[in-house]
């Protein structure tokens, strides 16, 4: 049964020329580089999403794939950062803080939204860019859609002015925090540190730097009913936290298979309560510094009829 937090449908982006960004290096610990040549590195990102597409397609998930064939934009292939969809018709379009990533942005997705979905408006956060303001989306925060709170790391990528703005717009309340990894640098997303499912929540408690903040995050996180998986910042390094909940044939995690391994088998039972693991294969996209959950643009819409002709 589809819930708020397990949408049915996503769109992702086919990324043709994938590298990791230069742009955003500077402050996303999770990049790597490889000694491949580019062109070798573009063919198995392309081979590896492809095989993601076809697995989730296989579990039932509604996948509407877009091509990316520039050149200008490397982190093409996680579209959650420029925009989100939410219950009741809404769609917000956000400030990318990385110049190249503002050309992510394609109003053809949006056509099809309001195309395929019911979308009542769409409320166009992007200009603020102009002004120095990013906002990068569901990477930025990461939305509990049940009990309408919006946890944000505070970060270059999270202006916490926009951020109230959106809250105010979208209904969500802002949990705000600092966080950073075991090597003391600032966590860059909030999506790498946490990911809420419908009854549970993935989450490295330990990164968040004061403890009275740490307290109220989990104290939060249980009184919307949800079992709270302790990670460690091993396996948050591992993208164990970088996953989203979907529904398809049944609830699903999605979840690179790096992550799915680093997962201890008390922490798997809890999720199986309620969702099955889908562990998809994405090593070379894993490069750019995000995992499932960024690949992944959750839709939060109501799909229109179609009429048979």
């Amino acid at each position: 049964m589809t819930t708020l937090q397990a949408p049915a449908a996503v769109v992702m982006v086919r990324p043709h020329h994938f590298t990791s960004n230069p742009e955003t290096r500077d402050d996303n610990a999770f990049q790597t580089l490889s000694d491949a040549s580019a062109d070798s590195i573009a063919a198995r990102a392309l081979a590896e999403f492809d095989a993601a597409v076809a697995a989730l397609r296989t579990a039932g998930v509604t996948v509407h794939v877009f091509d990316d064939a520039g050149q200008e934009t490397p982190d093409s292939v996680f579209p959650n950062n420029w925009f989100s969809t939410h219950a009741g018709g809404h769609v917000a379009v956000y400030p990318m803080f990385a110049g190249n990533r503002r050309k992510e942005r394609r109003w053809d997705v949006i056509e099809m939204l309001k195309r395929d979905y019911r979308v009542q408006d769409v409320i166009d956060y992007s200009g603020l860019e102009q002004d120095g303001l990013a906002l990068e989306g569901t990477g930025a925060m990461v939305l509990d859609h049940i009990g309408r709170i919006a946890y944000t790391v505070k970060s270059n990528r999270a202006d916490p002015v926009l951020l109230e703005r959106f809250c105010t717009h979208f209904n969500f309340e802002p949990m705000v925090f600092e966080a950073r990894d075991a090597q003391g640098r600032d966590v860059y997303h909030t999506n790498v540190l946490m990911g809420i499912g419908t009854d549970y929540a993935l989450i490295c408690l330990d990164m968040i730097t004061d403890p009275t903040r740490r307290a109220e995050v989990a104290a939060r996180l249980e009184e919307t009913g949800r079992r709270v998986i302790d990670l460690t910042p091993e396996q948050i390094a591992g993208f164990a936290g970088n996953a989203l909940e979907l529904t398809g044939h049944s609830r699903l995690l999605a979840l690179s298979s790096r992550a799915a391994e680093v997962l201890r088998a008390d922490q798997i039972a809890i999720i199986e309560r309620s969702a099955t693991l889908l562990p998809l294969t994405i090593p070379t996209i894993e490069t750019a510094g995000g995992s499932v959950r960024c690949m992944l643009a959750a839709i939060h819409l109501s799909p229109r009829e179609r009429t048979q002709s």
